[in-house]
This record gives structure tokens, C-alpha cells and sequence, in this order.
């Protein structure tokens, strides 16, 4: 069993650390392809009012546990070197990075099986709330379709 990685990083999840985490798998000459979705910070409008941020919370124990879930079901499903999954919990603002998910393989077309299936369940499955803050500092609260 593969030893369980805390997916929640504070803020948003920067640029430099998503280089540094691609950077970090140059070593590992058997993997052929990575794919990566950046899930980002729309400034919807709604009802009028334009979204400034999202305050992310969980209850974390009960995400945690759910992410792992999904990791292994994709590790058992699809013929993947690595994973890694990064959500942010707390403020993140328009245009900021707040879900980073990176699987590695020897070919391609695995890696866009893998993280389609992954962004999927993880929206679906994951307890993650996003209150949705207007530059009025009102707030609604974020419903995934």
C-alpha cells in the first residue's frame, strides 16, 4: 500500500510549486507521459455580483480519507506510475490555482483516462465547500454541477 499523502495545501497552489512537483519526476525515466489538470478560480457573475474568491473547508479527516479512496481505486483501475492531488483549503482568489492533479505513466493515453475519471470522482465524491465571496464581501455558497 502506497503511504498516504495530505492532499490540502493553505491558499492557492502556485505556479513555482506545481514546476517544482513536474520537476521533481525527471528521475524517474520509466514514466513516458504526465498529465495535469489546473482547476482554477472563475469570477462568475451571479445575480449581478462578480466572484472575488472561494473560501475552501472540509472536514478534512473525512476528505482525506475519501481522496485515498479514490487514489487507490485509480491506482487499481489504471496502469499509473504516480499520482499526486493538491486542493486548497481557505481563500483563493479569481484567476488563482486551487486544485492541482498530476498522474504519470509509461504512455499517453493512459494518463487522460486516469485524470479525466480522477477530476471527475473527486468532484463528485469529495466533501469540499466552496463559499463563493462577491467583492461586497456577501457570499453564496459553490454548487459543482
Amino acid at each position: 500500500m502506497k503511504k498516504r499523502k495530505t492532499v490540502f495545501v493553505e491558499g492557492p497552489i502556485s505556479p513555482s510549486f506545481i514546476a517544482n512537483s513536474i520537476e521533481k519526476h525527471q528521475t524517474k525515466t520509466t514514466i513516458g507521459a504526465h498529465d495535469i489538470f489546473l482547476g482554477q478560480v472563475r469570477a462568475d457573475e451571479i445575480e449581478g455580483k462578480v466572484v472575488q474568491a472561494i473560501d475552501y473547508t472540509a472536514y478534512q479527516e473525512m476528505a482525506e480519507n475519501k481522496f485515498h479512496e479514490i487514489r487507490e481505486a485509480t491506482f487499481d483501475k489504471f496502469d499509473l506510475t504516480c499520482m499526486h492531488i493538491y486542493h486548497s483549503l481557505g481563500k483563493v482568489k479569481a484567476g488563482e490555482i486551487c486544485l492541482f492533479v498530476f498522474v504519470s505513466a509509461p504512455h499517453r493515453k493512459v494518463t487522460f483516462q486516469a485524470l479525466e475519471y480522477l477530476v471527475d470522482t473527486i468532484k463528485k465524491e469529495v466533501p469540499i465547500f466552496g463559499k463563493e465571496i462577491f467583492e461586497d464581501e456577501t457570499h453564496t455558497w459553490k454548487v459543482n454541477s
